[in-house]
């Protein structure tokens, strides 16, 4: 794959024209109006049927696992499921929303990816098909909005090794404490994974890795009102208190201490997944970004001609595109990819996350110093991109995290 094709173009110019119509004459509202961005997320998949493709898809995979479980049907090797491809334009349609939602609002794709990806993704890979069916169909469909609790104040990068939320057996139940911090969708989630260490009484190393899966509402378990952050101010960010909070077996993913992998690479799984839609995030942001700063060189005149007859500012234009063909050039590999039934390995996905977030900031700030002092004000979108964009290298672990992981697999070779 090397460009869209024609079907996936009048795709991205109908999601293209809803934002410009739903979305980028309220970006103001939704930077600095605190206005939540569900409803027209929602708004969104059901203009272009998001919703029902994902709740007929949700209904296939929990129909087939009840035909496995009364066997009518047997699992399916890995490799015959890898052999299956998939519709690209079905794994492009995942791909250009998001592009597109980031060149006005990037929060809203980091709302909705946490709700509909991360948290629901958690809950399909290590959940029972009770579980699946009581809590994953709604989130797939953002009929309700999910959250994935993992950090912690005082954790950051070290995740596992500082956690401190503990879940303790009391009877057939558990019960939860700890705080949890950074967690999009936090103040709005109806449903939550909530990840802990089970404590026994041994030392915290030792502790396996556990997930529960709380509701809004539930004793004991607050949610704090949004953050006030840097950039990303679409993506509602919040705190969690849970203070005995009781779950039974029901809530424990997978319904067992010791499921297949456990917390602990369920959780890896989902960074996985999280830091290949980067990207994708990466590449809207660019393309805005260079949309904007070609116009404003045709358009800025100084010292009597349009500042884009400079070979200063040519240069900063060629690094852009140079940088939008990069990363364009790795979500199509992610396309192909995924349309082939193949999975990104931790390296690969922090890889493709590395690249493209630095990319992203290298581009969005220098789209602020071609703009000058127009660029610092906040009537000028590269300024709410250029907050936006350096999330990219914290979110889904930190550029160091990423480079620990690329260098640990090269060195394992």
């Amino acid at each position: 794959m090397y460009q869209w094709s024609d079907e996936q173009l009048m795709i991205r110019d109908a999601v293209r024209q809803f934002i410009d119509a739903e979305i980028a004459p309220r970006r103001e509202e939704f930077e600095h109006g605190d206005t939540p961005p569900y409803d027209v997320l929602r708004k969104l998949f059901a203009t272009f049927g998001m919703d029902a493709m994902a709740r007929e898809r949700f209904k296939q995979t929990i129909e087939q696992e009840k035909r496995i479980a009364a066997g009518e049907e047997t699992v399916p090797a890995k490799a015959e499921r890898a052999e299956r491809p998939r519709d690209p334009n079905a794994v492009a349609m995942t791909m250009l929303p998001i592009i597109e939602l980031c060149r006005w609002c990037p929060g809203m794709v980091t709302a909705m990816g946490v709700s509909m990806g991360l948290t629901s993704a958690a809950i399909m890979s290590k959940g029972t098909t009770a579980q699946k069916e009581r809590w994953a169909g709604e989130l797939l469909t953002l009929e309700k909005i999910g959250a994935w609790a993992i950090t912690e104040p005082g954790s950051g990068s070290d995740a596992f090794g500082s956690m401190r939320a503990t879940a303790k057996r009391d009877g057939d139940e558990y019960v939860l404490n700890g705080s949890k911090t950074f967690i999009t969708n936090g103040p709005y989630a109806d449903t939550i994974v909530f990840i802990c260490k089970l404590d026994e009484g041994n030392p915290p190393a030792e502790r396996k890795v556990l997930s529960f899966v709380l509701d809004r509402g539930m004793p004991g378990l607050e949610q704090s009102k949004p953050l006030r952050k840097m950039g990303m101010h679409s993506s509602p960010t919040g705190e969690l208190f849970v203070t005995d909070v009781r779950c039974g077996i029901d809530r424990l993913l997978g319904e067992s201490e010791d499921v297949a992998g456990g917390g602990r690479e369920g959780a890896k799984a989902t960074f996985s997944i999280e830091r290949s839609g980067v990207a994708a995030m990466a590449l809207g942001m660019i393309e805005q970004c260079l949309q904007l700063c070609v116009q404003y060189a045709k358009d800025r005149v100084q010292f009597g001609k349009p500042i884009g007859e400079f070979q200063l500012i040519q240069d900063k234009l060629a690094r852009m595109e140079v940088a939008r063909l990069n990363v364009q050039n790795l979500v199509f590999r992610y396309i192909e990819m995924s349309a082939a039934g193949a999975e990104l390995s931790l390296a690969e996905a922090s890889a493709m996350k590395l690249y493209s977030a630095r990319a992203a900031v290298e581009v969005t700030m220098e789209a602020v110093q071609l703009f000058g002092g127009n660029g610092y004000m906040s009537e000028f979108q590269v300024e709410q991109l250029a907050r936006d964009s350096k999330v990219l290298q914290i979110y889904a672990g930190t550029d160091e995290i990423q480079i620990t992981h690329i260098a640990k697999d090269l060195l394992r070779r």
